[in-house]
């Protein structure tokens, strides 16, 4: 069965203050609190979406397609003592085995078109909202990693530039955070689950760490 990331934004609501000066309980690194965790099966991929309310002093929260350059490059292109960049055909004994998080086949680099497969570690501050899975068995908490074998990939995301003119407002709104995916219930079943969820603002202040109720996928289905 193929299990695939579509993770996006469906819905962003935000209130302004336009204040210079932030309200004393308004954070300079985002402050976040959990709102709700629904899932809606469709006749495509179903959806697991996660609510959260956020405070931030300067309002320089969200991320645009064109926000890719450092520091938030998706990638860094791994390069041996001599600065040529590793691929995998002379990949050192260190090098993880061939998956699509840890290579790279046919990059653009600096311009060009790379024809071969290179070695890259995944820049964390590409993304702007972190989302974390854990599944209760025996009364305890465990993560289910999706980067792991044989998934190879992330429900992390970004979610857009929240101010339209530079940082400096103080901003409260809510997040709607769509993961869609087909696997949603051959994985968890009928598993007690938890998500946690973490958020980054363009200074790269990570917020504090909130996480939902523990649930079932059947009492949250909307």
């Amino acid at each position: 069965m193929r299990f695939k990331n579509y993770s996006g934004i469906i819905f962003l609501f935000v209130a302004a203050t336009g204040c210079i000066r932030p309200p004393d309980n308004f954070p300079t690194v985002p402050s976040i609190t959990f709102e709700s965790l629904e899932y809606v099966p469709t006749s495509g991929p179903d959806s697991l979406i996660i609510g959260i309310d956020f405070k931030d002093a300067e309002g320089d929260l969200g991320l645009e397609a064109t926000d890719i350059n450092p520091p938030f490059n998706a990638v860094n292109y791994q390069r041996d003592a001599a600065g040529n960049l590793i691929t995998y055909s002379k990949r050192p004994i260190e090098a993880p085995n061939y998956n699509p998080i840890d290579w790279i086949i046919d990059p653009v680099v600096n311009n060009q078109v790379v024809r071969d497969t290179v070695w890259v570690k995944q820049n964390p501050n590409q993304f702007n909202i972190f989302v974390r899975f854990f599944i209760k068995r025996n009364g305890t908490f465990t993560e289910f990693r999706w980067q792991d074998p044989p998934f190879f990939t992330t429900f992390n995301g970004r979610f857009p530039r929240i101010l339209t003119t530079e940082e400096g407002q103080s901003i409260e709104g809510n997040i709607k955070y769509a993961m869609l995916s087909s696997g949603w219930e051959a994985i968890f079943r009928n598993d007690t689950i938890r998500v946690d969820v973490e958020i980054q603002d363009r200074a790269l202040n990570r917020s504090n760490q909130i996480s939902s109720e523990e649930v079932t996928l059947r009492q949250i289905t909307r």
